[in-house]
Protein backbone atom coordinates (compact mmCIF):
# COMPACT_ATOMS: atom_id res chain seq x y z
CA UNK A 1 0.00 0.00 0.00
CA UNK A 2 1.23 3.51 -0.84
CA UNK A 3 0.42 6.21 1.69
CA UNK A 4 0.62 9.99 1.29
CA UNK A 5 0.52 12.19 4.40
CA UNK A 6 0.16 15.94 3.84
CA UNK A 7 1.00 18.73 6.26
CA UNK A 8 1.19 22.49 5.95
CA UNK A 9 4.26 22.88 8.15
CA UNK A 10 7.02 20.75 9.66
CA UNK A 11 5.56 18.84 12.65
CA UNK A 12 1.89 18.89 11.50
CA UNK A 13 2.04 15.33 10.21
CA UNK A 14 3.81 13.95 13.27
CA UNK A 15 1.24 15.63 15.50
CA UNK A 16 -1.77 14.34 13.61
CA UNK A 17 -0.90 10.92 12.26
CA UNK A 18 2.69 10.03 13.19
CA UNK A 19 1.57 6.92 15.03
CA UNK A 20 -0.57 5.67 12.16
CA UNK A 21 2.32 6.21 9.75
CA UNK A 22 4.61 4.17 12.00
CA UNK A 23 2.05 1.34 11.89
CA UNK A 24 1.95 1.60 8.06
CA UNK A 25 5.75 1.41 7.85
CA UNK A 26 5.82 -1.57 10.23
CA UNK A 27 3.48 -3.51 7.95
CA UNK A 28 5.57 -2.75 4.88
CA UNK A 29 3.62 0.13 3.34
CA UNK A 30 5.46 2.83 1.40
CA UNK A 31 4.87 6.18 3.10
CA UNK A 32 5.65 9.66 1.74
CA UNK A 33 5.29 12.98 3.55
CA UNK A 34 4.30 16.08 1.59
CA UNK A 35 5.19 19.16 3.64
CA UNK A 36 3.81 22.26 1.95
CA UNK A 37 6.06 24.90 3.57
CA UNK A 38 9.33 24.96 5.50
CA UNK A 39 7.70 26.77 8.42
CA UNK A 40 10.00 29.72 7.96
CA UNK A 41 7.75 32.20 9.81
CA UNK A 42 8.31 30.19 12.96
CA UNK A 43 12.00 29.71 12.23
CA UNK A 44 14.69 29.96 14.85
CA UNK A 45 18.43 29.49 14.52
CA UNK A 46 17.54 25.81 14.06
CA UNK A 47 16.49 24.82 10.53
CA UNK A 48 12.99 23.41 10.49
CA UNK A 49 13.92 21.65 7.25
CA UNK A 50 16.57 19.59 9.03
CA UNK A 51 14.14 18.95 11.89
CA UNK A 52 11.57 17.59 9.43
CA UNK A 53 14.18 15.44 7.72
CA UNK A 54 15.14 13.92 11.08
CA UNK A 55 11.49 13.30 11.95
CA UNK A 56 10.99 11.55 8.59
CA UNK A 57 14.01 9.38 9.37
CA UNK A 58 12.46 8.40 12.72
CA UNK A 59 9.17 7.56 11.02
CA UNK A 60 10.90 5.64 8.22
CA UNK A 61 9.29 7.69 5.46
CA UNK A 62 10.24 9.64 2.36
CA UNK A 63 9.61 13.38 2.09
CA UNK A 64 8.55 15.89 -0.55
CA UNK A 65 8.29 19.68 -0.21
CA UNK A 66 5.43 21.78 -1.56
CA UNK A 67 7.44 24.98 -1.95
CA UNK A 68 4.87 27.45 -0.59
CA UNK A 69 5.50 30.32 1.81
CA UNK A 70 4.55 29.74 5.43
CA UNK A 71 1.24 31.44 6.20
CA UNK A 72 0.45 32.01 2.52
CA UNK A 73 -0.61 28.66 1.06
CA UNK A 74 -3.11 29.74 -1.61
CA UNK A 75 -6.64 28.49 -2.03
CA UNK A 76 -7.35 26.87 -5.36
CA UNK A 77 -5.53 25.52 -8.38
CA UNK A 78 -1.88 26.06 -7.41
CA UNK A 79 -2.18 24.06 -4.18
CA UNK A 80 -4.31 21.37 -5.80
CA UNK A 81 -1.67 20.96 -8.51
CA UNK A 82 1.10 20.32 -5.96
CA UNK A 83 -0.99 17.68 -4.20
CA UNK A 84 -2.04 16.18 -7.55
CA UNK A 85 1.62 15.79 -8.49
CA UNK A 86 2.40 14.06 -5.19
CA UNK A 87 -0.56 11.68 -5.55
CA UNK A 88 0.57 10.74 -9.07
CA UNK A 89 4.25 10.41 -8.14
CA UNK A 90 3.56 8.17 -5.15
CA UNK A 91 0.62 6.26 -6.66
CA UNK A 92 -1.04 6.77 -3.28
CA UNK A 93 -3.90 4.56 -2.15
CA UNK A 94 -4.43 6.27 1.22
CA UNK A 95 -4.24 9.98 2.09
CA UNK A 96 -3.87 11.62 5.49
CA UNK A 97 -4.38 15.38 5.61
CA UNK A 98 -5.60 18.30 7.73
CA UNK A 99 -9.18 18.47 8.95
CA UNK A 100 -10.97 21.38 7.25
CA UNK A 101 -12.26 23.02 10.45
CA UNK A 102 -9.14 24.79 11.70
CA UNK A 103 -8.08 28.22 12.91
CA UNK A 104 -4.97 28.26 10.69
CA UNK A 105 -5.50 29.41 7.12
CA UNK A 106 -2.77 27.14 5.74
CA UNK A 107 -4.42 24.08 7.25
CA UNK A 108 -7.79 24.98 5.76
CA UNK A 109 -6.32 25.57 2.30
CA UNK A 110 -4.47 22.25 2.36
CA UNK A 111 -7.56 20.34 3.54
CA UNK A 112 -9.66 21.62 0.64
CA UNK A 113 -6.89 21.06 -1.94
CA UNK A 114 -6.21 17.57 -0.63
CA UNK A 115 -9.79 16.42 -1.05
CA UNK A 116 -9.90 17.83 -4.57
CA UNK A 117 -6.68 15.99 -5.47
CA UNK A 118 -8.02 12.80 -3.87
CA UNK A 119 -11.03 12.67 -6.18
CA UNK A 120 -10.16 9.12 -7.33
CA UNK A 121 -8.86 7.83 -4.00
CA UNK A 122 -10.94 5.52 -1.82
CA UNK A 123 -9.46 6.32 1.60
CA UNK A 124 -9.03 9.89 2.85
CA UNK A 125 -8.47 10.57 6.55
CA UNK A 126 -8.49 13.96 8.27
CA UNK A 127 -6.20 14.29 11.29
CA UNK A 128 -6.30 16.79 14.14
CA UNK A 129 -3.68 19.26 15.36
CA UNK A 130 -3.84 21.70 18.29
CA UNK A 131 -5.52 24.32 16.05
CA UNK A 132 -8.29 21.96 14.83
CA UNK A 133 -11.87 22.82 15.78
CA UNK A 134 -15.15 20.87 15.97
CA UNK A 135 -13.38 17.54 15.44
CA UNK A 136 -15.70 14.52 15.49
CA UNK A 137 -13.67 11.38 14.72
CA UNK A 138 -15.15 8.10 13.56
CA UNK A 139 -11.95 6.15 12.78
CA UNK A 140 -9.31 5.20 15.37
CA UNK A 141 -5.85 3.69 14.95
CA UNK A 142 -4.30 1.86 17.89
CA UNK A 143 -0.84 3.38 18.41
CA UNK A 144 -0.14 1.85 21.82
CA UNK A 145 3.00 0.05 20.64
CA UNK A 146 4.40 3.00 18.67
CA UNK A 147 3.54 5.96 20.91
CA UNK A 148 7.14 6.33 22.11
CA UNK A 149 8.38 6.50 18.51
CA UNK A 150 5.69 9.07 17.64
CA UNK A 151 6.88 11.24 20.52
CA UNK A 152 10.48 10.74 19.40
CA UNK A 153 9.55 12.00 15.93
CA UNK A 154 7.87 15.02 17.53
CA UNK A 155 10.94 15.76 19.63
CA UNK A 156 12.96 15.90 16.41
CA UNK A 157 11.21 19.26 15.95
CA UNK A 158 13.33 20.77 18.68
CA UNK A 159 12.46 24.38 17.86
CA UNK A 160 8.78 23.59 18.51
CA UNK A 161 9.00 21.42 21.62
CA UNK A 162 11.51 23.39 23.67
CA UNK A 163 10.25 24.91 26.90
CA UNK A 164 7.25 27.17 26.20
CA UNK A 165 7.28 26.07 22.55
CA UNK A 166 4.03 25.65 20.60
CA UNK A 167 4.06 21.83 20.84
CA UNK A 168 3.45 20.29 24.27
CA UNK A 169 4.56 16.66 24.05
CA UNK A 170 2.85 15.78 27.35
CA UNK A 171 -0.43 17.15 26.00
CA UNK A 172 -0.05 15.07 22.84
CA UNK A 173 0.42 11.93 24.94
CA UNK A 174 -2.65 12.83 27.01
CA UNK A 175 -4.65 13.35 23.82
CA UNK A 176 -3.59 9.89 22.60
CA UNK A 177 -4.84 8.43 25.88
CA UNK A 178 -8.16 10.26 25.52
CA UNK A 179 -8.63 9.11 21.93
CA UNK A 180 -7.64 5.62 23.03
CA UNK A 181 -10.41 5.60 25.61
CA UNK A 182 -12.86 6.56 22.88
CA UNK A 183 -11.57 3.79 20.62
CA UNK A 184 -11.42 1.23 23.47
CA UNK A 185 -7.63 0.84 23.30
CA UNK A 186 -4.80 2.22 25.43
CA UNK A 187 -3.53 4.94 23.05
CA UNK A 188 -4.95 5.98 19.69
CA UNK A 189 -4.98 8.56 16.95
CA UNK A 190 -8.42 9.61 15.75
CA UNK A 191 -9.59 10.65 12.30
CA UNK A 192 -12.55 12.11 10.51
CA UNK A 193 -13.14 10.77 7.03
CA UNK A 194 -14.90 12.17 3.98
CA UNK A 195 -14.35 8.82 2.23
CA UNK A 196 -13.43 5.42 3.58
CA UNK A 197 -13.88 2.26 1.52
CA UNK A 198 -13.40 -0.81 3.68
CA UNK A 199 -11.84 -3.42 1.38
CA UNK A 200 -12.68 -6.86 2.73
CA UNK A 201 -11.23 -8.78 -0.20
CA UNK A 202 -8.38 -11.16 0.48
CA UNK A 203 -5.97 -12.96 -1.81
CA UNK A 204 -5.15 -15.57 0.81
CA UNK A 205 -6.36 -19.07 0.11
CA UNK A 206 -8.23 -20.80 2.90
CA UNK A 207 -7.19 -24.41 3.26
CA UNK A 208 -9.93 -26.63 4.61
CA UNK A 209 -8.77 -29.92 6.07
CA UNK A 210 -10.68 -32.88 4.67
CA UNK A 211 -10.93 -35.83 7.04
CA UNK A 212 -9.47 -39.15 5.95
CA UNK A 213 -12.56 -41.26 5.90
CA UNK A 214 -10.53 -44.46 6.27
CA UNK A 215 -9.42 -43.27 9.70
CA UNK A 216 -12.85 -42.43 11.05
CA UNK A 217 -14.13 -44.68 13.80
CA UNK A 218 -16.66 -47.29 12.79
Amino acid sequence: MNVLAIGSHPDDIELGCGGALLRHVARGDRVTLLVMTTGQRGATTISRVSEQQEAARVLGTMIRWGGFDDGAIPDGAATIEVVDEAVAATDAHVMYTHAPHDTHQDHRAVAVASLAAARRMQVVLYYETPSTQFFEPSVYVDISDVLDEKLKALRAHGSQVLRDGPVDVDAIEAEARFRGSQGRVRFAEAFETPRFVWDLHTTARVRVATPNLTELPA
